[in-house]
């Protein structure tokens, strides 16, 4: 199909119903479709959207392009979950009907304000000229679901350019603030913008946000202010950010910093850490985070890369959500644990005791490992026989690393290398939480000190073993479906 410009952002209506009923199945029956994971229904999935608590559950949005695996015209699909982890599919939550999303309803955020959630995206218009306008847009959502008064909070100020978008809506002491990636018209160079209003409606500039005195490359997107164990953290995704302020290796990073406090009335952050990588693998980006009502911090993530081709776009369907992920601090660093409620999806618990782990596995698993210390060798997943095929991790207790290279498991960003790395503590035991649905991998690294996370296509899901004998200990999961 030739995805010409009028054809990505051709009205729903002009869609017809088979076509996309198509599109569905072949998203569904794919062999690399994720079973225990948010993944497109049809399409494509981008970033998540309105991580919320409402109405005594967990929401989350993603924006969709359901016609095909493109950017095309973006709206939102809506879930929720009692318990992060099982998800109930509510459909097409807000559509792009009027001039403010005329072309695509584009990244924002959610709280819940009296009895109904209020909804803040940005939504991203283009004139006759093909010049876009981006809208900061309000809209409520009640508690059967129902999107409506859709309504215009805020245009871009002078001092940016077009690239102002994703706002995370927060509210202080009967405050409240947005903070919205953006490009200061001036220089082009990507900073964090600090808005605020007493009433939802009447919306003031405050500043760029203060948090680091480097330079952020050209642009700024999805940025989240939350608080973990006291601390302010800034997660947020910097694009051509110089390698010289933090080393990373995707085609753009999805960073974070600690601080010890924000006050947005200054657009000031405290004693901020460096800038670290939240995943240290190949695929996480727009990672959306938010405090529940008890405090505790939770983040999910978009595993796919703007600018990134896969091979199931070959399939007419692209990208899913990463699990959801409980956040602390420990030693200064952010530490990201699934949530509990992610053992209730176990099945037929088995004790490891050999080299080879299992000869098949359905591709739908989890794995808990405790590699012990002054070690080195391989873990095979979704291995074939001869090795031609394979997610291979290789450790080394001795020295202190941990690689995981996905070189024999399907050409993806190629361009940008097939390996990543963990530095980790020498002469030390490593324990491992492996998650493996179908195409996606996440490893927590010694009780999340680490997430390396990322997508691979290997044709067989099937051994799991050493390439040679490990002292070890660990238990193997099938792990049920969530949809």
């Amino acid at each position: 199909m030739e995805w010409t410009t009028e054809k990505r952002y051709l009205p729903y209506s002009k869609w017809d119903a088979d076509t996309l009923l198509h599109l569905q199945a072949q998203a569904a029956t794919s062999t690399y479709q994720m079973r225990y994971h948010l993944r497109p229904i049809s399409g494509l999935v981008n970033d998540p959207n309105g991580f919320s608590y409402f109405n005594g559950e967990y929401h989350v949005f993603y924006q969709s392009y359901p016609f095909g695996a493109v950017h095309g015209l973006k709206s939102w699909v809506h879930f929720k979950s009692k318990d992060l982890v099982h998800w109930v599919n509510l459909g097409l939550a807000v559509e792009p009907d009027c001039k403010l999303d005329s072309h695509g309803a584009y990244s924002g955020s959610a709280k819940q304000i009296g009895d109904k959630l209020f909804l803040m995206y940005t939504g991203n218009h283009r004139d006759e000229d093909w010049v876009r306008h981006p809208y900061q847009i309000g809209a409520w959502m009640d508690q059967h679901g129902t999107v409506s008064d859709k309504h215009l909070l805020f245009k871009k100020p002078n001092n940016v350019t077009e690239h102002f978008r994703d706002p995370q809506i927060m509210e202080e002491n009967g405050t409240y603030y947005a903070i919205l990636g953006a490009q200061d018209a001036a220089q082009k160079h990507g900073h964090i913008d600090v808005w605020k209003s007493s009433n939802l409606k009447n919306w003031e500039e405050i500043d760029f946000l203060n948090f680091t005195n480097h330079e952020m490359g050209y642009m700024i997107e999805c940025p989240n202010l939350v608080k973990v164990d006291g601390k302010s953290v800034l997660i947020f995704c910097p694009q051509g950010l110089d390698k010289s302020v933090a080393n990373y290796q995707n085609i753009y990073p999805n960073m974070y910093v600690i601080g010890d406090s924000a006050d947005l009335d200054k657009a000031q952050m405290t004693n901020t850490s460096n800038l670290k990588n939240l995943d240290e693998g190949f695929d996480i980006y727009a990672t959306q985070a938010f405090n529940a009502p008890d405090g505790t911090a939770y983040a999910i993530s978009w595993v796919g890369l703007p600018d990134i081709s896969y091979p199931t776009d070959n399939e007419n369907w692209a990208n899913c959500l990463s699990q959801v992920k409980k956040l602390s601090i420990k030693d200064g660093k952010l530490i990201q644990q699934p949530v509990e409620s992610i053992k209730t999806l176990r099945r037929d618990e088995e004790d490891l005791n050999s080299q080879l782990i299992k000869n098949s596995t359905s591709g739908q698993y989890e794995l808990e490992l405790t590699i012990k210390e002054n070690q080195t060798g391989n873990l095979y997943l979704a291995a074939n026989d001869d090795l031609s095929e394979n997610l291979r991790l290789e450790f080394d207790t001795k020295n202190g690393k941990l690689i995981l290279d996905r070189s024999k498991a399907g050409d993806v960003a190629v361009k940008y290398g097939q390996t990543r790395s963990v530095e980790l503590d020498a002469n030390k035991e490593v324990k491992l939480d492996i998650f493996v649905d179908r195409s996606l991998i996440e490893i927590f690294v010694n009780d999340g000190e680490h997430v390396v996370s990322g997508r691979f296509f290997a044709n067989a899901n099937n051994a799991i073993k050493f390439d040679q004998k490990i002292n070890y200990d660990g238990k193997f999961w099938n792990m049920e479906s969530i949809m």
